[in-house]
């Protein structure tokens, strides 16, 4: 019989912390991956330009504080870790603080609300398989919880960022609004092995419904990689230009497709996408991502529940 679960292990991305570990970070992201020459000073400049750092370690340390907190007013308590794929703390060190706390079986939380298959979720799942057998025969046994992508608080927290934004638009234009949803492309190569399109639309679907806007357009953003390769698209600014030709004059931005507002979303979006939309005459606004939503962390500790409950 598998011992009761006794933690959880948040699995992240990562990301710098201060500006000399901008590209010992790269280094660690784009090892193994045949990107164009000089991709990874391209992206050391966005960081750069950005400040220096990445927002996603301190979110995601928010995000596991606050679904511990959760965990421990409502049950079950568990103690949330949390690791890192590319930065520290790696999956690794966390593995091994675990261990040093004598834990025995944890929820493995990983922090994407869809499914990538090869392209990210499977990833996530190899640095956990690693570092447990990098740990030896002490190591905790990892049972994952399934991806948030249409439950419904992660649906709700989603609709409500965006419902911030709507507000900041007067009502006469609010209307007429189009909603963007984005989301990190893939090689569709992956996507097709993946559930990854699928659930990226019920996703949208799903908030489209809750705001009560049937109207919405889905775009991949922050490609990378070989250049000859097929990613999904369209891109953000594709579908900005669209919608400029179909009449739109404003446009709220949701980064669906991801769990942070990391550099990302930073740079694509709010530099990038801001400054195609300024050059079309478009009003633009960008949701913030879940982040630490009460309603997300409501999502997790579910699916840290369901998992639990499932033996």
């Amino acid at each position: 019989m598998a011992p009761p679960f006794d933690a959880v292990l948040m699995i992240a991305f990562g990301g710098p912390t201060k500006s000399e570990e901008i590209r010992p970070f790269l280094s660690n992201v784009l090892r193994g991956v045949p990107v164009p020459p000089g991709r990874l000073e391209e992206v050391a400049r966005h960081y750069e330009q950005l400040g220096g750092r990445s927002p996603i370690t301190d979110l995601t340390f928010r995000q596991a504080k606050s679904l511990a907190a959760l965990l421990e007013r409502e049950g079950p308590r568990l103690p949330v870790y949390v690791g890192m794929r590319y930065w520290h703390p790696m999956t690794s060190e966390t593995v091994e603080q675990m261990v040093h706390d004598n834990v025995n079986r944890a929820v493995g939380l990983i922090m994407a609300a869809h499914d990538s298959g090869a392209a990210s979720w499977e990833k996530s799942v190899r640095a956990v398989t690693d570092a447990l057998l990098a740990a030896g025969p002490r190591a905790p046994h990892v049972d994952f919880a399934q991806p948030c992508y249409n439950h419904p608080d992660f649906i709700a927290a989603v609709a409500e960022q965006i419902s911030l934004q709507l507000q900041e638009i007067p009502p006469d234009l609010r209307r007429h609004t189009s909603l963007l949803f984005t989301a990190h492309s893939i090689p569709t190569a992956m996507a097709a092995s993946s559930p990854y399109v699928q659930q990226l639309h019920e996703s949208c679907r799903l908030v489209a419904e809750a705001l009560g806007r049937p109207d919405w357009s889905l775009a991949y953003q922050s490609r990378s990689g070989d250049p000859r390769q097929p990613w999904l698209t369209p891109e953000v600014s594709d579908v900005l230009r669209r919608l400029k030709a179909e009449g739109c004059r404003s446009v709220v931005l949701a980064p669906i497709g991801f769990v942070c507002d990391h550099v990302e979303v930073l740079f694509d979006l709010d530099v990038e996408a801001k400054a195609e939309a300024d050059a079309l005459g478009l009003e633009l606004k960008r949701a913030n991502a879940v982040n630490d939503h009460p309603l997300y962390i409501r999502a997790l500790a579910d699916l840290v529940r369901q998992r639990v409950n499932q033996g």
